[in-house]
């Protein structure tokens, strides 16, 4: 392990790791940054929490000081886009700690706040640039942002934003931008497609890898609850009684069984929010800061916050249902056992979710440990209503979070490449 003054780090940004309390480097920053800061483009596999951040955003900060210039009116000089609202605003928040001291400027562009507000931040320009894709194309269209100065691009969460749709939007976007450029791209999995996209994108990258894809955090220790749909609501709230005053995290599959999960906790005196893909903007950013300020002890949430929540305290992740999407398992289950420290990830699995959990288990090649019960026969969901609908929090109803069509019942992972998705979809973020 080196330290950070070894990776070619200036010494302001040396002064702020030293005062935000980071003593060491992670694997990925440790492999990443030395090769990032050379100029190479990156390649960059590792799993939810190992800090990616800082891996991409250490190296661009330090670049563009080096080229000590300013940006004109309503362009960027570097371009980072994730797939969602909280890991945009996750990842601006992390990275103006290491601006504070210098004259790089950070700006966000998300869905759901106000275009005009957005278009009078970007009028003055801005050095980094921080972007769903949906939104950042909405104010391409207006006139609003000119890439052309940008010779930095980072796609985080990159397999996420495929598995969104937002394939399309990455199309229009990246020839937006000037030539020659540096391009990285971070991702927890290594699908097909990503690979495409890696080699359009990406010229000569370095590839850096710090766990297999589909691994789960070292400290997360799992298990498994077997029971009938109907006993959910009963199970999670023994589980929630058992240490009330924790950060715990439970995660729904549809926007609707979402809220109407959230809802029945209040009732029963829970301490407890939602967030999910029909919450504005602003009641999302409420609801995650009551939960890191411990103001609410319990977040119910759709995949719309999987990668979305970075809060170290977070001591339990509750699948009260599986997704539909394998991935995202490991995702959701990396919101516990952050910055170095232990937690549990708890799912529930009744009959028509069996099928969910074979996939799960086949992609981290593991079975996870079974607390209680005996595995069912599987049993084929429900069709669910069209647009991602479901009551109960533990309804047949299998939705695609924010904003995405309901996939067919019976084939939980068909269609999972984006292409024949329309372009408009990505408007959603």
């Amino acid at each position: 392990m080196f330290d950070f003054d070894m990776l070619g780090l200036n010494k302001v940004l040396l002064n702020a790791l030293k005062a935000g309390g980071f003593d060491k480097p992670t694997p990925i920053q440790n492999q990443a940054i030395p090769l990032a800061m050379e100029g190479h483009d990156i390649l960059g596999l590792a799993q939810t929490g190992t800090g990616k951040t800082l891996a991409f955003g250490l190296p661009l900060i330090a670049h563009l000081m080096e080229e000590d210039t300013r940006p004109q009116t309503r362009t960027a000089r570097a371009l980072i886009l994730a797939p969602t609202r909280e890991l945009v605003n996750q990842i601006s928040d992390s990275l103006r700690h290491f601006t504070i001291n210098t004259p790089i400027k950070i700006a966000t562009v998300v869905g759901g706040q106000s275009i005009g507000r957005q278009i009078g931040v970007m009028a003055r320009g801005t050095d980094i640039l921080v972007a769903t894709p949906g939104r950042l194309i909405d104010l391409m269209d207006r006139g609003a942002v000119d890439l052309r100065q940008a010779r930095h691009l980072v796609l985080d969460e990159a397999d996420q934003m495929l598995d969104l749709g937002f394939i399309h939007a990455l199309r229009r976007i990246a020839p937006a931008l000037g030539t020659p450029r540096q391009t990285m791209l971070f991702s927890a999995t290594m699908p097909k497609q990503m690979e495409e996209l890696s080699r359009a994108y990406l010229t000569n990258p370095r590839r850096v890898q710090v766990s297999p894809p589909g691994k789960a955090a070292d400290k997360v220790t799992q298990s498994l609850r077997y029971m009938e749909k109907g006993e959910k609501p009963a199970v999670l709230r023994e589980i929630l009684r058992r240490d009330p005053s924790a950060l715990t995290l439970v995660f729904a599959r549809t926007k609707h069984g979402a809220e109407k999960l959230m809802k029945g906790l209040v009732d029963d005196g829970f301490n407890a929010a939602s967030i999910h893909g029909n919450k504005s903007q602003g009641q999302r950013d409420r609801a995650i800061k009551s939960f890191r300020d411990g103001t609410i002890n319990v977040l119910v949430a759709t995949d719309v916050a999987a990668r979305g929540i970075d809060i170290p305290g977070v001591a339990y992740v509750i699948n009260y249902e599986l997704p539909d999407t394998p991935d995202n398992y490991v995702h959701r289950i990396g919101r516990t056992a952050r910055a170095g420290r232990e937690g549990e990830a708890i799912a529930f699995c009744c009959a028509e979710e069996v099928d969910l959990l074979i996939q799960i288990e086949r992609l981290m090649k593991t079975e996870i440990p079974v607390a209680s019960g005996t595995r069912p026969k599987a049993v084929k969901m429900e069709k669910p209503r069209r647009g991602g609908g479901g009551g109960g929090g533990g309804g047949a109803a299998r939705g695609r979070g924010p904003g995405q069509g309901a996939k067919p019942a019976g084939r939980p992972f068909a269609n999972a490449k984006p292409q024949g998705r329309r372009p408009r979809r990505s408007r959603a973020a």
